[in-house]
């Protein structure tokens, strides 16, 4: 008999969410960064083993809403809660447990499914002070099972994925086998291009960048296949535009190029970029455009 159930995944900024999603698919599916709204859709990574199919869902960031985009991001956070067979709270050992974890493991915790912990970033602790951490996670839901993992390393992954895979129930896989993700080939690329913005503008204007990719069309040229992507990133001001694009176009152009490089490996081939910055005054306050997003 077949397993296959749902985990939404949780957990602050920077405690490696992403990283493990992506390790455990065995692809670049959710893009990474230390800033807070980065996960701004339910993204879907599907792990699958012998007889059991996971779908781990890692949620937006659970934050209390301050606008329409993070209205919409809580909205999605509970549904996906309300549709899951278990929950996985994501703990930085680094960091140690702050208010934010409880305020998740609190949230977590009123869905009424499992909830297990992972104390991630292991490997850059020593043995005193991960035990310590440990003892933290512990205290956010004494029902919960702790597991101590590296997502970078792989260390502990497989303890808690086979953990996981124990709580799913039985019944048919929810995708396809072989499946990594439901993600649109054209949202994925958006997210790679936003990374590649978020992880050059900074402190600067993270939470106002939005990307859409209008076009992707495939060619066959003397060299071989190319792909032309043409997108635009969505900022709320000119001061913000005049950041991304920097002085003589430097900033742009280096967006484009790291942009570029995660577009081919992604892709497997060659990628002709076309980046144009665009002025969306309150974009995050604005219905339609987020209806145009996908932000739901």
């Amino acid at each position: 008999m077949t397993r296959g159930g749902i985990v939404a995944l949780a957990g602050r900024p920077n405690v490696g969410k992403s990283t493990f999603v992506n390790a455990v698919v065995g692809e670049k599916i959710a893009i990474v960064s230390d800033r807070p709204q980065t996960t701004r859709r339910a993204i879907r990574g599907i792990y699958e083993h012998e007889q059991c199919q996971i779908v781990l869902v890692d949620l937006p960031g659970v934050q209390r809403p301050r606008d329409a985009l993070t209205a919409r991001m809580a909205r999605r956070v509970q549904q996906e809660l309300d549709g899951s067979d278990a929950t996985l709270l994501m703990v930085n050992a680094q960091q140690g447990v702050g208010p934010g974890d409880r305020f998740i493991a609190n949230t977590l915790t009123s869905a009424g499914v499992p909830v297990t912990i992972a104390v991630n970033k292991i490997d850059r602790l020593s043995r005193g002070p991960l035990i310590a951490a440990l003892d933290h996670a512990a205290a956010l839901d004494t029902r919960a099972e702790v597991f101590p993992i590296s997502a970078r390393t792989g260390a502990g992954v497989q303890e808690l994925l086979d953990h996981l895979s124990a709580l799913m129930p039985e019944g048919p896989f929810l995708f396809e086998s072989g499946a990594s993700s439901d993600q649109p080939q054209e949202l994925l690329l958006a997210e790679l291009i936003r990374e590649a913005a978020i992880r050059r503008t900074f402190h600067e204007l993270p939470h106002a960048v939005e990307v859409v990719v209008e076009e992707v069309q495939r060619s066959d040229g003397a060299t071989g296949e190319l792909t032309r992507v043409r997108a635009l990133i969505w900022v709320e001001s000119e001061s913000q535009k005049g950041i991304l694009i920097g002085a003589r176009g430097q900033m742009i152009k280096a967006i484009g190029s790291a942009a570029r490089r995660e577009l081919q490996r992604a892709l497997g081939g060659r990628v002709h970029l076309d980046l144009t910055v665009r002025v969306r005054r309150d974009w995050r306050a604005d219905e339609r455009l987020l209806d145009r997003l996908g932000i739901y």
